[in-house]
């Protein structure tokens, strides 16, 4: 590990100060990413900046019809709130998927947007349910958001602050993980929504993304009776847990889990 200084600022204003005032700082939500690479000295920031004891960013609240969670919500508090399990089911599901319990109370949910890991489980919520990210400066829709393997929109300096969840009329995750990280080998996640139907896939590429040839085979409603098209391989990941080819077959599988499951 590289020397580094650290700060916990404990509000918005003062994290957004120190980040302007140092040469190479990086935010840390949770750090579940950020800690192994420090380890293995994969990552050499000047400053790191723990956004953990900012409390105006750990809340879960409604915001009319839409379900609002701060950035340094822990997995935890997600799959356990009534409040997401009586809006949004599919996501409370989702959280609790995620990892063991020591990641699920240390992870966030504006870390593993703004990591944009490849096999997390949160983009394929964001991109699912058309959610919108609400960062210190601006909204970024969820389709705008995830741009490449571990990049966003985000500008440097900008920090998440909330995610805003739309309601859906039935949503549903279900995901093929990896037996040891828990990490999504492929994971669907599968919701009607006010716009239509939306599935997205994480793990299977290099970034989640919208498997559109399947929303215009279901077009306005989820349905199980609906033969999903199988995507191409062309592009997908392919290591020593999966082959691409795999991860084509388990997207379609995925897909019908979830589909039923929603609509049970």
């Amino acid at each position: 590990m590289y020397e580094f200084k650290y700060h916990r600022p404990t509000t918005l204003s003062e994290a957004a100060e120190i980040h302007s005032a140092t040469a190479d700082a990086q935010y840390m939500a949770g750090g579940q990413t950020l800690l192994p690479s420090l380890k293995f000295r994969l990552s050499k920031p000047s400053d790191v900046i723990d956004l953990a004891s900012v409390s105006d960013l750990n809340f879960i609240r409604m915001e009319g019809d839409a379900l609002l969670i701060g950035a340094a919500t822990p997995h935890a508090d997600v799959a356990a709130s009534e409040t997401v399990r009586g809006t949004i089911p599919a996501l409370a599901r989702l959280a609790g998927l995620i990892g063991d319990p020591q990641v699920r109370n240390c992870g966030t949910l504006g870390g593993a947007i703004a990591n944009n890991d490849p096999a997390a489980d949160y983009p394929a919520a964001v991109l699912g349910l058309g959610a919108t990210v609400i960062t210190t400066g601006r909204e970024i829709a969820g389709d705008d958001f995830f741009t490449d393997m571990f990049e966003t929109a985000l500008q440097e300096g900008e920090i998440i602050t909330a995610v805003r969840f739309p309601k859906a009329a039935m949503a549903s995750y279900a995901k093929f993980p990896n037996p040891a990280s828990r990490y999504a080998i492929v994971g669907v996640f599968a919701a009607e929504t006010a716009s239509g139907v939306r599935v997205a896939v994480t793990g299977a590429g290099p970034c989640v993304f919208r498997a559109t040839d399947m929303e215009a085979a279901l077009g306005q409603a989820l349905s199980s009776s609906v033969e999903l098209p199988a995507p191409a391989a062309d592009g997908l990941n392919s290591d020593m847990h999966a082959s691409a080819e795999y991860r084509a077959h388990l997207v379609t599988v995925m897909a019908k889990r979830a589909i039923a499951d929603a609509i049970a």
